[in-house]
């Protein structure tokens, strides 16, 4: 029982939070009201700028901050043991990063809809904003490189996702056309798209669908990548409400009616377990509360606190909060639901998967000589760093141990493990296309300071992104030959960067929203250990995979001169923003 009390009591503390800590916010410190205009309104131009209704920018701001971090992340750090994992994620994403995500939409609300890293360019110094965007940049360069490959990856594991994934593209559309023109209701078009989606899973890998699914999945990585970035142009340049508003919308309603499948599959479970050849197996945690030194394993501090971001605090999130989702909130009182209650919502996603990967995998898992379950299960999974190092690894856990339970409730495996499958590729897709609509609103930032004038357009900025992405995402993955089945696997030279860039971006995003409230003479006490926390910790990762160790990236046994070029050049960035935040400090 001892796993639905982590689930309960995990549900209940984010409830209790949202509705004191988060109201608190939302009324006393950031003062929300109704009457104020926000940015959707002020600036309504059809495109980026649009007024939305609070259910549908809660699908989009969700489905674009989780993406497959939540994933990813606890379903490796479990190899630490369960106990740390979950720790961090409760009371990191009530104390720091809820506040993070909602203070960075508060502040962009205000700020006519500026990302945090143009904000910074007021509260900070002009030479500020140049370096945070320059961060910004480096970090969405990678995500978009790196995002047609896990989706090519998530494909050929679990080819059944394929056409669910593909057919969302023009139900969207359809569903963004009469909700945006014909000013329908959700109710409806909710409950007939979420029948839709599921009559896709459970059919969309049945006769000549199957083989059509089969033929993609084999296509050559880069082929993907191709495919991906140019969908991800189109959704970055078509209005908000057409493709990207709409396609978040029903990834939302899929994947948190799969969530819910998997909390009721859990909770029945708990109470009788799952049937394999007659024999019962009974649920319980079968990793170890504690592991401080798996085999391979770097160091438990600070590298728990970088592997877990998303569903704890990604600085990612500050991009989605004041890049995409603050230019389209209607009422300033939404911002508390979408900003605040989407990184509990996420928070909650990271505990399910920490259950699915510590107790939901012992139901049964296959392994190398067929059917395991209790303890072995786990070390099947985590016997060591290596082992459960890889996406196919990591996702195999989740969606192995997630399927345990949804089975438990009489679905037939192949069925629970499609509904797995499509909710890993729908929430890899909606990061990708977000991320390219991101990353045009900084290449134009940062354009426009440069006076670079043909990347201030929507256009041009798009290309560039694109361009710049397929350049980097092209080559074979380190030490592969240049042949066609290794093509497109080239974001994972930068990669390694990304864990610690991007908890470095939350750390910058507090100095911002600290420097804002300072201008507004309200308190900051509550913050700045977060923004501390944030700042040490990344820069801490990224010191300790340049210089210790056989694999450091400067000091190794093998350097890699591209990664410590880069890794030290993030380092200096840190420290200069910093320097400019202490300077400006003087001044208050």
């Amino acid at each position: 029982m001892l796993v639905l009390f982590i689930a309960i009591a995990s549900a209940v503390l984010y409830l209790i939070a949202y509705n004191t800590y988060g109201k608190w916010l939302g009324s006393k410190l950031f003062r929300l009201s109704a009457d104020r205009i926000t940015p959707a309104v002020e600036l309504e131009d059809g495109n980026d700028f649009v007024p939305t209704s609070k259910g549908v920018i809660f699908g989009h701001h969700f489905t674009s901050i989780a993406g497959t971090g939540p994933i990813v992340g606890p379903a490796l750090a479990v190899i630490w043991g369960w106990v740390p994992a979950v720790l961090w994620v409760i009371f990191g994403s009530i104390f720091i990063g809820a506040v993070h995500d909602f203070g960075s939409m508060v502040v962009s609300l205000r700020n006519k809809g500026q990302t945090v890293g143009d904000i910074a360019g007021k509260v900070l110094s002009p030479k500020a904003r140049l370096l945070f965007l320059g961060i910004l940049f480096l970090s969405l360069t990678i995500v978009l490189a790196i995002f047609g490959l896990v989706i090519a990856a998530v494909f050929k594991i679990y080819p059944s996702s394929i056409f669910p994934c593909l057919i969302q593209i023009p139900i969207a559309v359809v569903i963004g056309f009469l909700l945006h023109r014909r000013q329908l209701s959700l109710f409806i078009p909710s409950l007939l798209t979420l029948g839709l989606m599921y009559l896709t899973v459970g059919f969309g890998n049945v006769g000549f669908l199957a083989d059509w699914n089969a033929y993609l999945a084999g296509l050559p990585v880069i082929t993907w990548v191709v495919i991906l970035l140019l969908y991800a142009y189109v959704a970055s340049v078509l209005p908000v409400w057409l493709l990207l508003q709409p396609r978040d919308f029903i990834n939302s309603l899929q994947l948190l009616s799969s969530l819910g499948l998997i909390f009721v599959g859990l909770i029945v479970a708990s109470f009788i377990g799952l049937e394999h050849e007659g024999q019962r197996q009974s649920l319980e945690i079968v990793a170890p509360a504690f592991r401080l030194s798996p085999e391979g394993a770097p160091p438990i501090f600070p590298f728990l606190f970088i592997t877990i971001a998303c569903g704890a605090i990604s600085g990612f999130h500050c991009l989605v909060s004041s890049g995409t989702s603050s230019k389209q909130i209607k009422c300033e009182t939404d911002a508390r639901a979408v900003g605040y209650g989407s990184m509990l919502t996420e928070g909650f996603l990271a505990i399910i998967v920490i259950l699915a990967c510590v107790a939901g995998i012992g139901l049964g898992v296959t392994g190398e000589n067929g059917l395991v379950v209790g303890p072995d299960a786990y070390m099947e999974r985590y016997e060591s760093w290596g082992a459960a190092q890889g996406l196919g690894a990591k996702v195999g856990a989740f969606v192995d141990g997630a399927a345990n339970f949804i089975q438990s409730l009489g679905i037939s495996s192949d069925f629970a493990v499609a509904i797995m499958g499509v909710f890993v590729a729908s929430f890899a897709a909606t990061t990708l296309d977000t991320a390219c609509r991101l990353q045009r609103y900084v290449t134009q930032e940062i354009a426009e300071q440069l006076k670079i004038k043909p990347l201030t357009t929507k256009h041009g900025a798009t290309i560039f992104a694109v361009a710049l992405a397929a350049l980097l995402a092209c080559p074979p993955a380190p030490g592969q030959a240049w042949e066609l089945e290794n093509l497109g696997k080239g974001g994972l030279l930068l990669w390694p960067l990304f864990g610690a860039t991007n908890q470095l971006l939350a750390g910058l995003a507090f100095l911002v929203i600290i420097f804002w409230l300072k201008q507004k003479k309200a308190p900051t006490w509550f913050i700045i250990p977060s923004a501390v926390i944030m700042l040490i910790l990344p820069g801490y990762a990224m010191a300790h995979q340049l210089f210790v160790g056989e694999s450091a990236w400067l000091l190794g046994t093998t350097p890699n001169y591209l990664l410590s070029t880069c890794g030290i050049a993030t380092m200096i960035l840190e420290v200069w923003i910093i320097k400019e935040a202490y300077q400006a400090w003087k001044k208050f």
